[in-house]
């Protein structure tokens, strides 16, 4: 029973007496208002320095007055008028219904954004004392404003929860990209996020590496900065040094500012600033005389007429950096210069700047020594920032952004049922418009303005990303200018975003040379770069490549290894062919072996056809004259193949150079060793009963020639069918040189073959030497043991020689061991012969041969 008696008490209470919406401070009254069918909201920063009045009993505590007013946004809430003028004379838009707009002030100070904003969603009058209810929808569709980002993110982010859109026109922070926490937001100027990567993309394409960076102390400066400082990381640029200042900040924080960039070694400044902020500095830049400094800057500032006197140039002569591309709207500069002050209530916007641009009072109860205000000042002749409408950029962002709402309008009042947007395909209540209704629309916009420009928001409401790049020049005639030097195009293909006139432009100092802003010269080709410890990527130092690589870039981070063929030159900026080696037959060595390769040949061969001529002597036919000429012939072979180790290898001469060699050695020691078995077998059938020749014939001789042969014949086959050998191209030994030799494929085939040469030479020195001392006045085993003395002690001592030589002397040495061993035999075995047959014939006889006469040691 107590509990219902509560509720009933309860509901009681709340039915009799409803929340009163009151609003803190005073009343807020907009600056400019004109009533219409539809009220379109403004809110604009007229005043830029807000001020803090003296706390007592009388004001609320921490109360902001602003003064200071600023000319631009004056012009900017006379372009929003001038749009919905037109748009209301207009037939094609909005036809039969009338567009209002209530502009309030929003100062720079976000404390009073906010309670601008909460004015435009509210109302003015005495409405809102009255007992209405706080939950009443708001009475706007769609607010414009304002310029700065701090100041456009408190506006967003009060509206935004009422379903208000809010078009900005020029607050360019990317973070107001983010629809989550601005899910109402849209702008007619492109974000930041474009622009910060432009910014860097523009630094690198000068090739500046090393650079300052100012920004302001807010939403808009931090953010942008922030943005460009991690591209340019990734463009190679490095940040000296970063400094953030405020309008509001004590001079001690601008001259410390400008210590920092005296003392900097960078000639170029990036400036993610207000021009209000940076107008500061640049007087204390010029008091202190730093100029010739290169300016880097953004939309905020680039373009703007304050800046640009005699004394900014000065500082900021030369400068370059993106600007909204410049935009003629019909009608408007008539419109702003015939605009006149009003005592209307709630619309009395224009006459505090009227009074202080004609030096005038509009109030009848004015100072006597100040002159009354006629209304009918003309503002032909006046030129200050107001009038100057020679760059409507901004201006024409306003203007897309009142044509922006006007469309939405458009769309949603020529929406037919059953083919609307909304649930079952209705539309809205033309007669109650909502503004979440008018946030449906705003994002599907899609229009073309009176000078030809596409007008369309993507899913972050932003639009698509164009800016001119402007250069500050100053004319003949002492006028500064800003020059366009370049376009920028974000929806462009990456690559081609850019285009670029820099020949036209003119740099800082009024030089026509880009300047320079490295914190280490450029390394050449032939260097590469190391970074010096403790200090940025961007400072380093240049160190030659070293030997065997080479760097053809500037700035290259490391030297590239030449290929293996190839060696660095002088400069190592390249690779040049390294210097093949072989054993050719044009250099020296080369015609001294072939001089000696040829001449064993021929000698052997005079040798053939002296032992030919003189076959039928005793001495040939007593040295078994057949196995001699095999002998000879084999010889000759050897000599020949010696010309195959010299020349450039090739796959067929370096197969054909150790098979040759391996069988004709064989060959020849085969026949020495048939020689040596005959001298042996002739003596021990001299013994009685002994038959043993018999055994050991002309037949079986020549097949134990051909049994030996065949055997490292057969050696040969299965090296050259399992890995033969192939030219090589050895790059290890020398660093600058390439040996061209003959790899032997397979060491085991290789080794075979000297194996088995090796074996029969070692047998035939054996039985040679048993049979040294048998009795005959001719005995050849003396001739070939020391012949075969020979031939071993060539070839031991040519493996160690082999071994050691370096490039072509490998080989050299190689032909080398063939010769000497081959003249070795032809000397040992047949010059004695040749020296009887030719010089001693009388000893060339039977009988001499048999011991019939006094023998003479040979």
């Amino acid at each position: 029973m107590l509990l219902l008696t509560e509720v009933a008490l309860i509901v009681f209470l709340t039915s009799a007496e409803k929340p009163v919406c009151q609003p803190y401070g005073a009343q807020e009254q907009p600056y400019f208002l004109k009533e219409g069918d539809i009220t379109i909201g403004g809110v604009i920063s007229f005043h830029n320095k807000p001020l803090f009045i003296k706390q007592n009993y009388k004001v609320n505590p921490g109360q902001l007055q602003c003064i200071h007013l600023n000319p631009e946004e004056f012009q900017y809430a006379q372009t929003m008028i001038f749009a919905i003028e037109e748009i209301n004379n207009s037939s094609e838009i909005l036809p039969g219904v009338s567009l209002g707009y209530k502009i309030y002030n929003g100062c720079t100070a976000l404390t009073l954004v906010i309670r601008a904003t909460l004015a435009v969603m509210n109302g003015e009058g005495n409405d809102t004392h009255s007992n209405s209810s706080c939950t009443r929808s708001p009475t706007i569709p769609a607010i414009i404003g304002l310029s700065g980002s701090s100041q456009t993110i408190g506006l967003a982010r009060t509206a935004g929860p009422f379903n208000i859109p809010v078009i900005s026109h020029f607050a360019t922070c990317a973070c107001l990209s983010n629809r989550k926490e601005f899910p109402t937001f849209f702008r007619t100027i492109p974000s930041d996020y474009y622009q910060s990567r432009a910014l860097a993309k523009l630094v690198k394409h000068f090739g500046w590496t090393w650079v300052g960076a100012i920004r302001s102390d807010n939403d808009y400066g931090n953010n942008g900065m922030a943005t460009f400082v991690q591209a340019a990381q990734k463009e190679g640029i490095c940040i000296e040094y970063s400094e953030a200042i405020l309008i509001n900040d004590p001079q001690d924080k601008f001259l410390k500012v400008v210590n920092v960039i005296k003392k900097s070694t960078s000639k170029v400044i990036v400036a993610f600033i207000s021009y209000l902020d940076l107008d500061i500095l640049t007087k204390e830049l010029l008091i202190q005389n730093v100029t010739g400094l290169q300016w880097v800057g953004t939309e905020a500032w680039i373009t703007a007429r304050n800046l640009a006197s005699s004394a900014g140039y000065k500082v900021l002569g030369g400068a370059i950096g993106f600007a909204i591309p410049n935009a003629k709207i019909p009608g408007l500069k008539e419109f702003i210069l015939n605009a006149r002050p009003s005592d209307t209530p709630g619309n009395t916007g224009l006459n505090e700047f009227w009074e202080s641009m004609f030096n005038c009072s509009l109030s009848s109860q004015s100072d006597a020594n100040v002159k009354p205000c006629t209304r009918t000042e003309s503002l032909e002749g006046i030129n200050n920032e107001y009038t100057d409408l020679s760059e409507q950029r901004i201006l024409n962002n306003v203007y897309k952004a009142v044509y922006a709402v006007a469309h939405s309008l458009h769309d949603l009042m020529t929406c037919q049922n059953g083919q609307g947007p909304f649930e079952n395909r209705t539309c809205a209540n033309k007669n109650k418009i909502e503004s979440w209704q008018v946030l449906h629309y705003l994002k599907r916009a899609n229009f073309t303005t009176r000078s030809g420009e596409n007008v369309y928001f993507d899913e972050n409401g932003d639009p698509v990303a164009r800016y001119v790049i402007i250069n500050w020049q100053q004319n003949k005639e002492g006028i500064i200018t800003f020059k366009t030097v370049g376009l920028y195009d974000a929806s462009l293909p990456e690559g081609q975003q850019f285009i670029m006139n820099s020949n036209s432009a003119l740099w800082a100092g009024d030089q026509d040379r880009v300047p320079k802003s490295v914190c280490s010269e450029s390394c050449l080709p032939g260097t590469r770069k190391a970074i010096e410890k403790g200090k940025p990527v961007c400072c380093f130092v240049c160190i030659p490549c070293a030997e065997g690589e080479f760097s053809n870039t500037t700035d290259a981070v490391e030297c590239a290894k030449c290929p293996l063929e190839y060696k660095s030159n002088e400069h190592r900026n390249q690779c040049v062919l390294k210097n093949i080696e072989f054993l050719s037959f044009g250099e020296s060595m080369g015609k001294v072996l072939v001089t000696f390769s040829v001449f064993g040949a021929c000698l052997t061969i005079i040798i053939s056809h002296i032992f030919f001529r003189y076959r039928s002597t005793p001495i040939v036919r007593a040295n078994n004259s057949e196995l001699s000429f095999l002998l000879l012939f084999s010889l000759t072979l050897c000599f020949l193949c010696s010309l195959t180790f010299i020349g450039q290898p090739s796959d067929w001469s370096c197969m054909l150079r150790h098979t040759a060699f391996g069988i004709t050695f064989v060959l020849c020691i085969s026949c020495v060793l048939g020689k040596t078995i005959v001298v042996l077998m002739a003596f021990r059938a001299t013994l009685p009963g002994n038959n043993i020749m018999k055994w050991f014939g002309p037949k079986q001789q020549r097949l134990s020639v051909l049994a030996f042969t065949l055997v490292q014949v057969l050696i040969c086959v299965l090296w050259l069918t399992i890995s033969p050998p192939f030219p090589h191209k050895n790059t290890t030994y020398y660093k600058e040189t390439i040996i061209l030799e003959c790899d032997v494929g397979s060491p085991v085939g290789f080794y075979a073959v000297l194996g088995y040469i090796g074996f029969l030479s070692a047998m035939c020195f054996v039985l040679a030497f048993l049979a040294r001392n048998l009795p005959d006045n001719f005995n050849e085993a003396k001739f070939i043991t020391f012949s075969m003395l020979i031939f071993c002690a060539v070839w031991i001592t040519f493996i160690p020689a082999y071994i050691s030589s370096p490039g072509k002397f490998t080989v050299a040495v190689e032909i080398f061991a063939i010769l000497a061993s081959s003249y070795g035999l032809v000397f040992c075995i047949f010059t004695p012969k040749c020296y009887i047959i030719l010089l001693k014939p009388d000893k060339n006889s039977k009988k001499h041969l048999m011991g019939k006469m006094p023998s003479k040691s040979l």
